[in-house]
């Protein structure tokens, strides 16, 4: 289930509705105190099924109506909601026009304590007297209806809610079905809501203002949160022995005191048995030195805040596996702070990198970060003369709103723009740069220069503030595009056009890849050690052909290895494409870091990599 919009109203500063799209990777950028954090502080109340404080509802504003609506996409072909049987959204009426799954929440805003007090599902759902309310009603509340309407029931399981359900609806006919606010929060509702609420994603913030001082403990080191984790699990069991060592030691002082008593009373009668119960968390040590030694507490506040935010993510995903490989929404406030300006690209290249497979959201007011992101990801919080707000997207119309409310200028240190087709297309190079480097071959260090501001990729098709800015005046710098070809001769190559028209262009060149795509580069042997570090012998033999499809035939081998019930075919179309896109990351990132100057001269002896590596080192000295 993937987080496609957030709606708030009467929240702070939104006092009017206002909406918010998000993408894998979505950055909010905008003037200090214009609701950037708002925005997560409202994901968060909403996810993590917090409420509000007193101060949350707009001054302005409806108190009583202080609302919170999230839109899923991606949604699960199947779930299991008030009972064991499986459904669907869709079966249920759920979804809203748009086919995603909208839930509002609202809060008593006007209190001193705010609570939840509505949870609905905003869905095109019947309104027929004997239909809308199905949900709300119990088991035997439905059979009752089914009774009533003299439906016969023959040939389901009268113990499954969503097969009554079912046949009541189809019995009905006309189910007049209308955009309606359908209760979660009433009656049989609220096994519903639970049900809905087991599918949602794991919604881990990282605030800008997170404490990072040695007098905070989860600064000290994260390792002593870790250790107070892992005592809460055995609570239970340590809980029993500190029983047990109270009584025995309760029990050996009241037999001492009773002999002391034979020996002096009087002493005996001053004396009591007292017992403290002992900090477990105490008791170990655990820490992260580096090879000098020093603690975190002892490092730099731009270390110890890189090492909690990467704290913050291994926890993030065991709250994932913990809840079934739920989907993570990684919510980082201000990830720049406290950074060198070469920590700061390290940061970006990791979360593009972690976006590829969770959704990540964060807010910035560093142009650096800004101009390296694709700039449909990029979300411009503007306030109004009128105080309101307003949402402005990435795109050619407001790139000069973002470049100049960033200070986003015209860049000289870069050295080369690169184009590619994916994420996974940049993963793939770096891996592929460092290991002709290492072989002794002069080829550009792309992820050096991506870290040192020289070099910044970008996806084709799209566009980002530093390609953009970087023609507010005369200083267009250089571009290599690379295009998979994907279509096998004598076709002409997918993209031959888009590619024809670089050419053009001066100080611009683009090529085609001779293969299908990137993946059809790697050496079976590395693909073979990639997944034996997971326990998975693939067992290739040979080299794919230069127009297989190699995620795919990759992901399909190792769902059979994986011993599933069921075959490929019989799986969904989302499951596919999950377990083919978790090939290209393994493929692109630990397949091609095992690739070698001698795998990739037997697999490629055209040398088409090598001149794609040629032509970047020619455009980046022109």
């Amino acid at each position: 289930m993937k987080l496609a919009r957030l709606r708030i109203r009467n929240f702070r500063c939104y006092k009017d509705e206002i909406a918010f799209d998000f993408d894998q990777l979505t950055a909010f950028i905008g003037r200090n105190d214009v609701g950037k954090s708002t925005v997560m502080d409202a994901l968060d109340i909403f996810l993590n099924d917090g409420a509000p404080d007193k101060n949350d509802a707009s001054k302005s504003g409806d108190a009583k109506d202080l609302t919170i609506i999230c839109e899923f996409s991606d949604l699960p072909t199947a779930a299991v909601i008030d009972e064991d049987f499986p459904t669907t959204f869709e079966a249920e009426y759920l979804l809203n026009a748009e086919g995603r799954l909208e839930i509002h929440k609202t809060y008593s805003g006007h209190t001193a304590t705010p609570k939840c007090v509505s949870i609905g599902a905003f869905a095109i759902h019947p309104t027929a007297d004997i239909a809308s309310d199905l949900l709300q009603l119990k088991n035997p509340e439905l059979k009752q209806r089914a009774k009533e309407l003299k439906i016969s029931l023959d040939g389901i399981d009268l113990k499954i809610n969503a097969q009554l359900r079912q046949r009541i609806r189809e019995a009905i006919g006309d189910l007049k079905l209308q955009p309606s606010f359908v209760p979660l929060h009433e009656e049989n509702a609220k096994k519903a809501w639970e049900g809905i609420r087991a599918h949602m994603p794991v919604f881990a913030l990282f605030k800008s203002d997170r404490a990072s001082t040695d007098q905070d403990p989860e600064a000290q080191d994260p390792l002593k949160a870790a250790v107070k984790e892992a005592i809460k699990e055995k609570e239970h069991e340590l809980n029993a022995i500190v029983t047990h060592v109270e009584t025995e030691v309760r029990r050996i002082a009241q037999k001492t005191l009773e002999k002391l008593r034979e020996m002096d009373s009087s002493l005996a009668q001053k004396l009591t048995a007292q017992f403290t119960a002992p900090k477990w968390e105490s008791l170990f040590k655990a820490t992260i030195a580096g090879d000098d030694d020093i603690p975190i507490n002892k490092r730099g506040s731009g270390v110890k805040r890189l090492i909690l935010l990467n704290f913050f993510r291994a926890k993030a995903e065991m709250q994932g596996r913990e809840r079934d490989g739920a989907p993570i929404i990684y919510a980082i406030e201000e990830p720049e702070t406290s950074q060198h300006p070469h920590n700061q690209r390290m940061l970006v290249s990791a979360l593009m990198d972690l976006a590829t497979q969770n959704q990540v959201i964060i807010t910035t007011h560093t142009p650096m970060l800004a101009r390296t992101l694709q700039d449909s990801c990029l979300r411009y919080i503007h306030q109004n003369a009128d105080k309101t707000r307003e949402v402005r997207r990435g795109g050619q119309d407001t790139n000069k709103v973002f470049a100049n409310s960033l200070g986003v200028l015209p860049d000289n240190s870069i050295k080369l723009f690169v184009g590619v087709e994916g994420r996974h297309d940049i993963t793939f190079l770096k891996h592929l740069s460092k290991i002709l480097r290492s072989a002794g071959v002069n080829v550009l260090d792309l992820e050096g220069m991506e870290l040192s501001g020289e070099l910044i990729f970008f996806p084709l098709g799209g566009s980002s503030l530093a390609l953009w800015t970087s023609r507010l005046e005369p200083l267009a710098r250089p571009e290599f595009h690379l295009f998979d070809r994907d279509t096998q001769p004598p076709a002409a190559a997918r993209y031959q056009a888009e590619a024809s028209a670089v050419n053009l262009r001066d100080r611009c060149k683009a090529l085609i890849t001779a293969k299908k795509e990137m993946e059809n580069y790697l050496h079976f042997e590395a693909i073979n050690e990639a997944y034996s570090q997971f326990g998975i012998a693939l067992g290739l033999t040979s080299n794919f052909g230069d127009f297989d499809d190699v995620p795919a035939s990759v992901a399909q081998k190792v769902h059979a290895l994986n011993g599933s019930q069921k075959l490929w075919a019989q799986l969904d179309d989302n499951t596919r494409k999950r377990k083919i896109s978790q090939a290209k990351v393994h493929l692109n990132d630990l397949a091609a870091s095992l690739m070698t100057k001698s795998r990739l001269d037997q697999i490629d002896s055209d040398g088409d990599v090598m001149g794609w590596f040629s032509e970047m080192k020619r455009l980046s000295s022109v």
